[in-house]
C-alpha cells in the first residue's frame, strides 16, 4: 500500500528518465532490507514501476496522471499473478485481497499532481507541465504581448519553432526552450513602436531621436522584460533567457550611426549588458533569435542568401565569444547553423503565382 512509486514519478517532472530510474532502483534495494520477501518485492516494484514511469515520461498533460495510476495497479497485478502462478504452478495461490492494496497504492501515487507544485514553490525546480502551461498562447502575459506588439509576437513564436528543432537535434530542454522564446521579448511591450517588427512602413520614430537615445530603448527592452516576467511570478529559468538572449551584444546599427558623426563614441553605451548565455538552450536561443530577426530585411529568399545569413551571424557571435561560456562546442554550432538554414527554407519556401 505504500506508494513507492511517488518518487520516480515526481523525479520523473523535474529530471530525465534515467536520474528518476536509478534513485528508485536504489530506494526499492533499501526498503527491500525489511520485506518479508526481498526478492517478490524487488520484482514487483521494478517491473510495475519502471514501466509507469516510462509513461509518465512522455506526459504533456496533468490529466494524464490518472493513466499512470491505472497503469500502477495494473503493472503490480500482472506481475503479482505471474510470480504466483511461476511459483506455485497456478493462480490459486493469489490473494485477492492484495489487489485491492494495489488499487489503493495506484491512487496514492496520484499524490503527485499537488506534490509538484509544492516542490515547485518550496524549492524553486520548475516542472515540464509548468513549462507547457506557460508557453500556451492563451496565458495572460502572452495575450498582451499578442495584443500590444502582435510583430513581437509573431516573431517569438518562430523563434520558438527554430530553437526547438535546433534542440531536437543537438540536445536539450525543448520544452523549457519553446517556453522562454514565448517570453523573451516581453519587454518590448512598453514601446513597441520603437522596434521595427511592429512598425508600418515608413513610420519609424528612430528617425527623430539620437542614436544613443535610440539604443538605450532597444537596448532596455531587456530589463524591461526581466521586470515584467517577475511581476507575472515567471520561474527564474525562464526569466535568465531573457537576460542572455542578447549577450554582450552590440546594437551594431546604431553605434554604426553614431560613429559617422563621431568616430570616437563609447561602444559601451550601445552594448548590452549581459551576462552571455552560460547554458545550451540559452546559446540556441541566441543563435535563433538573431538568425530569424535578420532573416526578415533580406530582399530575396533564394538558398545562397539565407545560407550565408545563417552563417555570417552564429559565426559573427561565436567570434564575439558570446557561446563561450555555454557548454556547447563547435560541433553543436555547426548542427544547429544546419537546421537553422533547413527551417528558414522551409518557411520562406517558393510560392505558385496565382495572378
Amino acid at each position: 500500500i505504500i506508494p513507492i512509486g511517488i518518487a520516480p514519478l515526481l523525479l520523473r517532472m523535474f529530471f530525465d528518465f534515467r536520474v528518476s530510474l536509478f534513485s528508485f532502483i536504489i530506494l526499492v534495494l533499501m526498503v527491500a532490507l525489511f520485506a518479508s520477501n526481498p526478492l517478490e518485492f524487488i520484482l514487483v516494484q521494478l517491473s510495475a514501476i519502471s514501466f509507469a514511469t516510462l509513461y509518465q515520461s512522455s506526459s504533456t498533460k496533468r490529466s494524464r496522471m490518472l493513466g499512470t495510476a491505472a497503469l500502477v495497479f495494473i503493472g503490480y497485478s500482472v506481475i503479482y499473478m505471474a510470480i504466483s502462478l511461476a511459483q506455485n504452478g497456478s493462480l490459486s495461490g493469489i490473494q485477492t485481497e492484495n489487489f485491492g492494496w494495489f488499487a489503493i497504492n495506484g491512487l496514492l501515487c496520484t499524490m503527485v499532481f499537488p506534490l509538484i507544485y509544492v516542490v515547485e514553490k518550496v524549492f524553486g525546480f520548475i516542472s515540464e507541465t509548468t513549462l507547457l502551461e506557460l508557453s500556451d498562447s492563451n496565458q495572460p502575459l502572452l495575450k498582451e504581448l499578442a495584443v500590444k506588439a502582435p510583430g513581437t509576437f509573431q516573431h517569438s513564436m518562430q523563434v520558438a519553432n527554430l530553437a526547438e528543432k535546433v534542440a531536437s537535434k543537438i540536445g536539450g530542454n525543448a520544452v523549457l526552450l519553446r517556453t522562454a522564446a514565448m517570453y523573451h521579448d516581453i519587454g518590448k511591450m512598453n514601446e513597441p513602436q520603437f522596434f521595427i517588427e511592429n512598425q508600418l512602413p515608413e513610420n519609424n520614430p528612430h528617425d527623430d531621436l539620437e542614436p544613443e537615445e535610440s539604443a538605450l530603448i532597444i537596448i532596455g527592452h531587456v530589463s524591461l522584460g526581466i521586470e515584467k516576467a517577475r511581476e507575472h511570478n515567471l520561474p527564474i529559468d525562464v526569466i535568465q533567457f531573457i537576460r542572455t538572449h542578447h549577450g554582450t551584444s552590440t546594437v551594431r546599427f546604431f553605434l554604426k550611426k553614431a560613429r559617422e558623426r563621431d568616430p570616437e563614441i563609447d561602444p559601451l553605451r550601445f552594448t548590452y549588458p549581459g551576462p552571455r548565455p552560460n547554458t545550451k538552450e540559452q546559446a540556441i536561443l541566441m543563435m535563433a533569435d538573431s538568425v530569424e530577426a535578420a532573416s526578415r530585411s533580406l530582399k530575396q529568399y533564394d538558398r545562397k542568401t539565407l545560407d550565408g545569413l545563417v552563417d555570417r551571424i552564429v559565426d559573427f557571435q561565436r567570434s564575439e565569444g558570446q557561446f563561450e561560456e555555454a557548454p556547447i562546442t563547435f560541433r553543436d554550432i555547426t548542427e544547429a547553423k544546419a537546421v537553422l538554414k533547413a527551417a528558414l527554407k522551409g518557411i520562406f519556401h517558393q510560392r505558385i503565382s496565382y495572378d
